[in-house]
């Protein structure tokens, strides 16, 4: 019991919980008019992420495989265009992923720019060859080709007054050219801008313009007397400007009357609030000082008012979504759309309710699982390699290739996460580090240099408000390569490292001294993990194995074989019976330590695994990979158990109900369950019962008629098996007898599978026929030799008793009838005794000869001799032919006539054996020739006993039959 219990705590299996996968590249954003869902371009796809979840709700991909190129919803949220470098326009219905329409862009280049008028029946697309076309998307032809422009027309947007029926379009000439659509001519141009610009905004009254642009400057533009009104320098390249509803309370952010206020975002990566009227600027977003890099990294590209949830959203130049409360700005929801290659990923916290992600950028990425919210946390100035947390807390450490090490720390009640303390001191890139198990004692990390530093946590580290620094208590070299890998054991007593040179070693925490070295890999070792429970290490190596050691001995207890790749990452799991490694072929596989074999296979990725991570109660792993993909796997042992357990009982209900039907012929119902049980000899012994009734194929096509199209598909399917088989052919074949006679051939073409079951039923079918016709041909010939074997005695026999039954007819026409009905039967005899005469001449020839010779001697006798003998041979009866021949002769004495019809029996019983001897042979396809006579050949292989001839005997008897 105990073991049986054990096996029930292994994992077999891991289901994709969630994933935390790329859902923007760059390029436009919008949200939708519930401000609900975000629509955003990635590359061949629009990802629709749902803001609440952060979970992608609709990936719209485009068929050809083309890059999108920009794309459009309507303000009513009924429709959504994309143009892709294929010079194609889609539309789509989005909550159905369906297209609806796909039309020739006429543009000769990619459209660069889309939008919709705000009655959502005009599309204006600008594109790449400087011009600009109107479309009525509900009419579904275009009602304006505007030219004039120069360059790419990467902007273009309808006036909000939909009376004035005015588009506003820009291009690389740094102009803003208003086109009036009902003349389809440009009306006014707008030229103070000296750089391209980057968006345009409209007061709600629609007669004021902001336009923004990389000079550094925002111009207010009046719409009634087409001249500049006031340029604001904002002093950094504006990529977005966002003019603040005239309604509102936003003294949080500096305004302090109802005048005009714009929101600018630009190059620095910083909103800030400015006065329109004054050109001031009245707020500046705080954040942390930054370096000309940095600052490059965070700068922002996009910005969107979403007025209803009071909100403003930002693109970063990282592909990050920031999503700021509108009348503070502070941050409220973050998202990370691209992480690069993701190198290293831990759960946080005591309930794994967090992820710190280490991927190839110098942030850290700190997710909720459950809103996919996200904490950039930035404090190294190059690519972190890897991340540890102490045990299940919110503390946590860093490294990086700037060759310092952080020390992290999560707020657990407003789940802020800061910088509590650094250290530097390694003179080389920092590529692994592991924390102290049972208390936030001490950290030691290892480094490119081929040495390891054990960092002492001090006891004020939590009580600082600034970040403290940190010193090395020991430091050692460990090995002659880069060490890749270091664990402290679960006591922390031992150290143990992995590196290049293809060895891993066992140290001392307390004084790095070395207690032993484990050998036996042939290539760099990429990872060690101390197991929880034993005095065992493992380690995996880029030569595709991995090992455990014994702590004791440093003996290699046991190898595991099956990646194709470098194996990146082990950890343990299940209290230390079971091991999960990750590989560089994007495979994560579940070995038993026991069993020394891997229970489970799952292609988790598309490129290397480098990261993999384990909850407390392994019933969640994470994995991170080179494909910028997150992705959170769930224990699904118990789950998929059950569902076993509940698929049996359902089958054996099923298989229950099954046998009730058939039991009372319900064959229909029969029929349709065992075809949904997938069950084809089911099916074939309900077809079989149908059959064996005598009105078997009335039944059998009555029943067929009324399945449903997928059954029948099915069992045509089944027959394609059947008949392979000659015992089961018969089914199959009445079965396709029924479907071909009742559907026709535009019915049949429609069924699944049709063409591979034809394909499959044709050879079969004409091998069955062709050994149908050798079987109807052997038959025949059996007949014919049945016929054969029959001999002419008993055919003449026979012939002479019909002709006495029919001798003595009592009137004319009885006799008619009776010589017709003696002629049938003679012709019909006639048949056979042909077949055999044949076979029988020359014994009838060698009987003649005989009798003539037995007569020449008979002849030669006394003739008294002969008279005495026939009298004491003759009977009664005989005595009476006799005397009507007119000759009388004296009775002969009993044991006279005994010793005659003795000898008579004795010849009848030898013809009797000889005729049963020659059928014999006839059956067994041998010669049908007599045994041998006393006159065959001497030699033959024949019986010795000699038969007497027809008229052979006694010379009573022969004188007896001749006077007869």
């Amino acid at each position: 019991m105990k073991a049986e219990r054990s096996t029930l705590n292994f994992k077999s299996n891991y289901a994709v919980a969630s994933k935390i996968e790329p859902f923007y590249m760059g390029g436009k954003v919008q949200v939708n008019k519930d401000e609900n869902y975000i629509f955003c371009t990635c590359g061949t796809k629009i990802n629709i992420m749902d803001l609440k979840t952060g979970k992608i709700f609709q990936s719209i991909e485009q068929d050809d495989q083309e890059d999108i190129t920009s794309f459009a919803l309507s303000p009513d949220d009924e429709v959504l265009v994309t143009g892709s470098r294929a010079l194609l326009l889609k539309q789509w219905d989005w909550k159905e992923n369906k297209c609806i329409r796909t039309w020739k862009a006429i543009h000769t280049s990619p459209v660069a720019s889309m939008a919709f008028d705000p009655t959502s029946t005009l599309l204006a697309t600008g594109g790449c060859d400087s011009t600009i076309k109107v479309w009525d998307v509900m009419k579904q032809y275009c009602t304006h080709n505007l030219k004039g422009s120069s360059g790419v027309v990467h902007l273009v947007h309808f006036h909000p007054d939909i009376s004035r029926l005015q588009l506003f379009t820009s291009s690389m000439d740094c102009k803003i050219r208003v086109w009036n659509l009902k003349k389809s001519h440009c009306e006014f141009i707008l030229e103070s801008h000296y750089s391209a610009v980057t968006s345009l905004a409209f007061s709600l009254d629609g007669n004021t313009l902001l336009s923004s642009g990389r000079d550094s400057v925002c111009i207010i533009w009046d719409l009634k007397t087409w001249q500049p009104t006031r340029t604001i320098p904002v002093f950094e390249s504006v990529e977005t400007a966002i003019l603040l509803p005239e309604h509102g309370d936003f003294s949080k952010i500096g305004t302090t009357n109802n005048g005009l206020h714009l929101v600018t975002a630009g190059r620095k990566g910083v909103l800030r609030v400015w006065e329109a009227t004054t050109a001031r600027c009245v707020f500046t977003q705080s954040g942390p000082s930054k370096s000309q890099e940095d600052a490059e990294e965070q700068a922002l590209t996009h910005g969107l008012l979403l007025p209803k949830t009071n909100r403003l959203a930002t693109v970063t130049a990282e592909h990050n979504l920031l999503f700021y409360d509108l009348h503070t700005l502070a941050l409220q929801q973050q998202f990370v759309g691209y992480s690069d290659e993701v190198l290293d990923v831990k759960f946080l916290g005591p309930s794994s309710s967090h992820i710190v992600v280490a991927t190839n950028s110098p942030q850290l990425k700190v997710f909720e699982l459950e809103t996919s919210n996200c904490q950039i946390l930035r404090g190294h100035t190059e690519t972190v390699l890897a991340v540890d947390v102490f045990g299940w807390s919110f503390t946590f450490a860093s490294c990086a290739k700037d060759k310092t090490i952080c020390i992290w720390h999560m707020n657990p009640n407003t789940g802020k996460v800061y910088c509590v303390a650094r250290g530097c001191g390694h003179v080389s890139a920092v590529g692994s580090i592991s924390c102290s198990r049972m208390k936030e004692s001490f950290v030691v990390s290892g480094s490119q240099d081929c040495t390891i530093k054990v960092w002492k946590l001090p006891e004020s580290l939590w009580k600082s408000s600034t970040v403290e620094s940190l010193h090395v208590s020991v430091t050692a070299k460990v090995h002659d390569k880069d060490v890749n890998s270091i664990t402290v054991s679960p006591n922390d007593k031992l150290i143990a490292t992995g590196s290049q040179d293809r060895t891993a070693k066992l140290w001392s925490s307390t004084d790095l001294s070395l207690l032993g070295v484990f050998r036996g890999h042939k290539r760099g070792i990429w990872c060690v993990q101390f197991s929880p429970m034993d005095q065992v290490l493992a380690t995996s190596s880029a030569d595709g194995s991995v090992k455990l050691w014994g702590l004791q001995d440093f003996s290699c207890l046991k190898t595991f074989e099956g990646h194709d790749a470098s194996v990146l990452k082990i950890i343990f799991i299940s209290k230390g019976t079971q091991l999960a490694s990750s590989g560089s072929d994007g495979l994560l596989k579940l070995w038993t330590i026991k069993l020394n074999e891997c229970v489970k296979t799952i292609d988790a990725h598309e490129d290397k695994v480098w990261a993999l991570s384990a909850n407390k109660m392994d019933d969640l792993i994470v994995t991170g990979s080179a494909d910028s993909c997150i992705t959170l796997w769930k224990d699904v042992t118990e789950s998929e158990l059950a569902e076993e357990l509940a698929v049996k009982e359902q089958q054996i209900m099923k298989q229950q109900k099954l046998s009730n039907l058939l039991h009372d012929k319900k064959y229909l119902k029969a029929l349709g369950l065992a075809i949904s049980l997938d069950q084809p000899h089911t099916v074939l012994l309900v077809i079989k019962g149908i059959l064996a009734n005598t009105d078997g194929a009335e039944q059998l096509e009555k029943t067929l008629l009324k399945l449903r199209v997928d059954q029948k598909e099915a069992i045509l399917r089944f027959c394609t098996v059947w008949n392979t088989n000659a015992r089961h052919c018969h089914e199959a074949q009445a079965v396709l007898e029924v479907l071909l006679h009742s559907e026709s051939p535009e019915q049949l073409l429609q069924y699944n599978g049709i063409r591979a079951a034809v394909e499959g039923l044709i050879p079969y079918t004409e091998r069955h026929f062709q050994r149908l016709s050798r079987l109807l041909q052997a038959s025949m010939f059996v007949d014919y030799m049945w016929q054969s074997m029959k001999l002419p005695e008993c055919s003449r026999d026979l012939q002479e008793e019909e002709v006495m039954d029919c001798s003595a007819p009592s009137t004319f026409t009885e006799r008619a009838d009776n010589d017709t009905a003696v002629t049938t039967v003679t012709k019909v005899d006639q048949q056979n005794v042909e077949l055999t005469e044949e076979t029988s001449e020359m014994e009838e020839d060698d009987d003649k000869e005989e009798e003539e010779n037995e007569m020449e001697e008979e002849k030669k006798m006394d003739s008294d001799e002969e008279v005495s003998t026939i009298k004491k041979a003759s009977k009664r009866p005989e005595r009476h032919a006799v005397e009507e021949c007119g000759e009388r002769t004296d009775p002969p004495s009993d044991n006279e006539v005994q010793e005659v019809v003795c000898e008579e029996e004795t010849t009848q019983k030898l013809r009797r054996e000889t005729r049963s001897m020659k059928g014999k042979q006839a059956c067994a396809g041998q010669s049908t020739d007599l045994p041998a006579t006393p006159h065959s050949k001497p030699g033959a292989d024949l019986p010795a006993t000699p038969l007497p001839a027809q008229n052979s005997g006694t010379p009573q008897l022969r004188s007896l039959r001749l006077r007869r």
